[in-house]
Formats: structure tokens, C-alpha cells, sequence
């Protein structure tokens, strides 16, 4: 495989306990188009070329089928089953990258990452191995000793972390191979673990993962913006 060949995982495990709806938050719809398709079409935007894998929940993938034969502007992709931890479910779909190219790893429900967010991963990760998107912290922080005791810290030093975060899929694959732990936040995590730096780069302040009812009722207003405007690069 060509180091110029880009593939993107795209977990959607989701249960959308938080979101208090009886439908999966992936395939709820927002613009009148299922949140998960609007996240694939904006890697499809970036690249018509890139390989799409796509991890849902054993018993999810009949319903997306279903949902699927409904639609006429998905892109191709290749559906691997989850598994319980999302560290399970980016194993399993490691099976189907080849080793030499890059790969990326993004949640299903952000739909609203740019593709300049994208294009910067991708060409930090086929510079360095391994790039993350970040944007700056805009609220002040508190670092919690316990309950009763807890300090203010300096914002300017903590960012937060977005997805897709992208490696050498030589690097990730590698990474992967090691024992689960709890303490396996998101992918970068797993990389650092093994060894190798993580790079950061600019992400989108847009970039919002749909979690909670409140953040369907932000992504309405940020849907109806990119109607018309570009996100933020």
C-alpha cells in the first residue's frame, strides 16, 4: 500500500443513553439526513478515494442496512461489527487496513469536522506518524485533589482533543496489539502507551460530538449555518 493511501474508521457504538432516545444518536437525523451520513460525506469530501470502514454494534447494522437501502448519496464502505469498548471496536476494523498508509479514527457523530480539520491530520500523520486535532480551552479550569480540595490551573496549558486523530497505519496497527487498559481514553492514548508522540494540530471549534439533547439543538443551528457558509478551517 502507497503511504498515500487514506483510510478512515469511523466508530459508531453509540447507545445514546445520554442523548434519552430510543433510536441510536448516529442515526438520528439532523438536516433531514442521518448524523452518521453526514459524518462519512465529509470525509468523502475530502477524499472520493478514501476507504470508509464503518464499526457498528452487532445488533445496530441490520438497522443501518435498513436505513442505507433508503438513501442514494452514501458512499461506499465496509461495515465491521464492535465490539463492548470502542478499543474493541477499532481492533476489529484494524483487520480490514493494510499496513504503509494512513489511517484516521473518528467518532460517528461529529459530523461538522472540516475538511481543512482533515487535511491538516492527514498531513501532520504522513509527517510524523501520529496527529491529533486540538482547540484551545475558553472556560477556567479547576484541578479536583479530591472533593474538598482543588486548585485553579492555567487553561493556556491544557487543550481539548477532537477526532479524527490519524497515524501510519503501521504505528496504530502495532499499538493496537498491546492489552486493553481503562486508562485508554481515545486512540492517541493507545499510541502514547506504545511509545510514539502524539503531534497536534489546529481542529474546529464546529467539531462538536453529539452526546447530549443539547448538543442536537447546537448541531440544528450549526447545520442550518453550513447550508450556506463553510465551517470554520
Amino acid at each position: 500500500m502507497s503511504k498515500d493511501t487514506k483510510t478512515v474508521i469511523i466508530v459508531a457504538g453509540g447507545r445514546g443513553k445520554r442523548m434519552g432516545n430510543r433510536i441510536p444518536k448516529q442515526f438520528l437525523r439532523l438536516c433531514d439526513t442521518p448524523v452518521l451520513l453526514l459524518t462519512m460525506l465529509r470525509f468523502y469530501d475530502y477524499d472520493n478515494n478514501i476507504k470508509i470502514i464503518l464499526t457498528l454494534p452487532k445488533d445496530e447494522i441490520t438497522t443501518w442496512e435498513t436505513i442505507k437501502s433508503q438513501l442514494h448519496n452514501v458512499p461506499s464502505h465496509t461495515i465491521v461489527e464492535g465490539g463492548d469498548e470502542r478499543f474493541f471496536s477499532v481492533k476489529n476494523s484494524l483487520a480490514y487496513v493494510e499496513k504503509g498508509g494512513i489511517v484516521a479514527v473518528h467518532d460517528g457523530v461529529r459530523p461538522f469536522v472540516s475538511t481543512e480539520t482533515i487535511s491538516r491530520c492527514f498531513d501532520r500523520a504522513q509527517q510524523c506518524g501520529a496527529a491529533i486535532p486540538v482547540i484551545a480551552m475558553t472556560e477556567s479550569i479547576r484541578y479536583f485533589e479530591d472533593e474538598d480540595k482543588s486548585v485553579s490551573v492555567n487553561r493556556a496549558k491544557y487543550k481539548i482533543v477532537q477526532t479524527p486523530q490519524v497515524f501510519n497505519s503501521d504505528i496504530l496497527i502495532h499499538a493496537y496489539a498491546q492489552p486493553y487498559s481503562q486508562d485508554f481514553t481515545d486512540d492517541a492514548s493507545v499510541v502514547e502507551k506504545f511509545g510514539y508522540p502524539i503531534s497536534p494540530v489546529e481542529g474546529n471549534i464546529e467539531n462538536i460530538k453529539l452526546t447530549t439533547p443539547l448538543d442536537m439543538e447546537i448541531a440544528k443551528i450549526i447545520g442550518k449555518r453550513n447550508l450556506s457558509l463553510p465551517l470554520s478551517p
